[in-house]
C-alpha cells in the first residue's frame, strides 16, 4: 500500500456503537440500576482518565457508578466490604496497584460473583480451557477478561474473522502478533486468539512465544511454545499486529508492518508512529470505549447469572 493510497482510522466510538446500544436496552429491561464500584489506588493519569469514561458511560446508559479512591494499603479490606454489600453489583480496580504479584492476589480478592473485569482465577481458567459456562445447566456465562474481549470484538468488526468458517475456527489461517504479555491483556488475548485458529506470536521483554490451537483431544486448549526468532520475523507475515507498551517513547517499527495489515493500539500511549497507515490497511488508534463497553455487558451478566442462580 502506498503513501498515495493510505489505510484508514477506525475509531473505537464507531465500533462500540452496537455494545453500546446492546447494554442500554438491557438496563431498561432490567427495570433497575445495576452499581458499579471501581477502585482508584494510584497515581496514574490513565487509569484515572479511564475511570473517567467509564463513571460518565456507565451513568449514561442506566447503571450507577462510583469510584472510590482509597489509599493502596487499604484497598483489599475496601474491596473485601464491596463484595459483602449487597447494594454493589459489580467491581473493579485500576491496575497497576503494586506490581504483578501483588496486584494478582488482589484480582481474587474481588469476589467471582462481582467481578466484571473476568480476572477471577476461575474466569481466566474458564478462558484458557475455552469453556464457556459456570454451571453444567449452561445457564450461567462465565465472564471473560473485558480489554482482550475489547480486542476480540474490534477484529470482528474489521473483518478478520472470517464468518464463513465454523465458530472457533474464524481466524484459521491468521497469524497475529501481540506485543504484551501481561497476565491482564496480553496473554489472555493470545490464548483467546489462538483458540479461534490464529497462530498468535505473543511478545515481551523477555522473549516471543508462540500460541496455537491444541490438536485431537486437547483441541480446546492451546499450546504454548519459545520460539528463537526477532519481532522483524514475526511480524513480516502478521495479519494483525496488536501492541500494548505502557511507555511514551516505545514506537512499533514502520518496517516490520506488512503491507495491508490490520493495527491495533490498547496502550494509553501510541504505539504507532501516525505514518503507520502507510503500510497498514485499518488502523485502530484506541480501544477505550470498547472495553468500558464489554466491561458493562459483563456486569448485566453478573446480574443475569445471579438471577438464574434463584
Amino acid at each position: 500500500m502506498s503513501s498515495s493510497n493510505p489505510g484508514r482510522t477506525i475509531l473505537a466510538s464507531t465500533i462500540a456503537k452496537k455494545y453500546v446500544q446492546e447494554v442500554q436496552d438491557d438496563v431498561s429491561k432490567l427495570g433497575r440500576s445495576p452499581k458499579l464500584v471501581g477502585f482508584l489506588a494510584n497515581t496514574d493519569p490513565a487509569a484515572q482518565m479511564y475511570a473517567d469514561w467509564t463513571g460518565k458511560t456507565a451513568e449514561s446508559l442506566g447503571f450507577t457508578y462510583e469510584l472510590r479512591v482509597v489509599n493502596k494499603e487499604e484497598l483489599e479490606e475496601a474491596i473485601i466490604n464491596a463484595n459483602e454489600d449487597d447494594k454493589v453489583d459489580g467491581i473493579m480496580v485500576y491496575f497497576p496497584v503494586f506490581g504483578d504479584r501483588q496486584d494478582q492476589y488482589l484480582q481474587q480478592v474481588v469476589s467471582l460473583e462481582k467481578d466484571v473485569e473476568g480476572l477471577n482465577h476461575k474466569y481466566i481458567q474458564n478462558m484458557y480451557h475455552n469453556v464457556r459456562f459456570l454451571d453444567s445447566e449452561e445457564h450461567q456465562k462465565s465472564i471473560l477478561p473485558c480489554t482482550p474481549l475489547a480486542i476480540v470484538k474490534i477484529l470482528e468488526y474489521l473483518g478478520v474473522y472470517n464468518t464463513l468458517l465454523a465458530y472457533g475456527n474464524r481466524l484459521y489461517g491468521k497469524q497475529i502478533v501481540v506485543v504484551n504479555r501481561s497476565e491482564i491483556v496480553g496473554r489472555p488475548l493470545a490464548a483467546l486468539l489462538a483458540n479461534d485458529g490464529a497462530t498468535v506470536y505473543s511478545v515481551d521483554i523477555t522473549g516471543i512465544q508462540k500460541f496455537t490451537r491444541g490438536e485431537g483431544l486437547k483441541l480446546s486448549r492451546h499450546k504454548v511454545e519459545d520460539v528463537d526468532l526477532t519481532l522483524e520475523q514475526v511480524s513480516q507475515n502478521a495479519d494483525v499486529i496488536v501492541t500494548g507498551v505502557p511507555s511514551a517513547t516505545y514506537k512499533f517499527p514502520n518496517e516490520f508492518v506488512k503491507d495491508g495489515a490490520v493495527v491495533v493500539n490498547f496502550s494509553s500511549e501510541k504505539n504507532f508512529n501516525a505514518n503507520v497507515k502507510e503500510k497498514a490497511s485499518l488502523y485502530v488508534p484506541m480501544i477505550g470505549k470498547v472495553t468500558i463497553a464489554m466491561l458493562l455487558r459483563n456486569l448485566l451478566r453478573l446480574v443475569n447469572n445471579k438471577t438464574s442462580e434463584v
